[in-house]
């Protein structure tokens, strides 16, 4: 199953997101859209309205800022024992893209997967700042490698059941930044991410979208790094500094 979610004025471009990732090689045996403004819902654009005929389903929820986009999906009936791959309304996915993250779940089913990583950087005893972090550049799976959401993530059943064990609770440390809450829940777990390929992809954004995203917040003006230090502790650090050392 594939889950994404969109708002305000990306409801009308977030059909271009759902029909790349219909066109692809492998389609999603569902394809679910969480909307949390029932003014979209009662007022869909002809765009989605067609989706919907086709089988694109379309559910009202609650408010979760980015995490809309998984959390609802975890209480899906018929999904139990199944991953689920999420998705970003302002992304065209090419052919290949929910192909790639099966296989790579098929050959390794314990693992997160994605498209796109970065390496949680460390400075002595500590985490480096967020815009520090390089990208990946291996497919070998690593509890500091940080899957950025933006070009897809599949999450193996065992990731699902802890996120739904851990409930909401992301709204009180990380509600503007799932990627950070997920890659937690992740080292918290023992789940470790490997990225698809050695190069990470960032597939090419829907034009027009990138006037209102949580983007510039998070990076630019730095606060990933203040969710970060609201949710990791010290043994979180610690876990990846060792597993960022060197053998030996």
């Amino acid at each position: 199953m594939v889950s994404l979610t969109t708002f305000g004025t990306r409801a009308e471009v977030a059909y271009v997101a759902i029909e790349s990732i219909g066109a692809g090689r492998v389609r999603p045996r569902r394809l679910v859209l969480w909307l949390d403004d029932p003014r979209i819902v009662e007022n869909l654009p002809s765009s989605l309205r067609r989706l919907e005929r086709r089988g694109l389903e379309i559910r009202l929820t609650d408010n979760l800022g980015p995490h809309t986009k998984y959390y609802p999906s975890l209480t899906l009936e018929g999904t139990d024992g199944l991953p689920l791959v999420t998705a970003d309304d302002d992304i065209l996915y090419p052919r290949r893209w929910l192909a790639d993250l099966l296989a790579a779940s098929q050959a390794h089913p314990a693992e997160i997967c994605c498209h796109r990583a970065f390496v949680v950087a460390t400075r002595g005893a500590d985490l480096a700042p967020y815009s520090t972090w390089p990208n990946c550049r291996t497919t070998q799976a690593r509890p500091m490698n940080f899957a950025t959401g933006v070009s897809g993530v599949l999450y193996p059943p065992a990731m699902l059941a802890a996120l739904r064990g851990r409930g909401t609770a992301f709204m009180a440390t990380t509600p503007k930044a799932d990627d950070v809450w997920l890659h937690w829940v992740a080292l918290r777990e023992g789940i470790p991410v490997r990225q698809v390929r050695p190069k990470p992809r960032h597939f090419p954004f829907i034009p027009g979208t990138q006037e209102v995203g949580l983007v510039n917040q998070n990076v630019g003006e730095g606060a990933n790094d203040r969710w970060i230090a609201a949710v990791y502790d010290e043994t979180d650090v610690a876990r990846l500094v060792a597993a960022g050392a060197p053998e030996r």
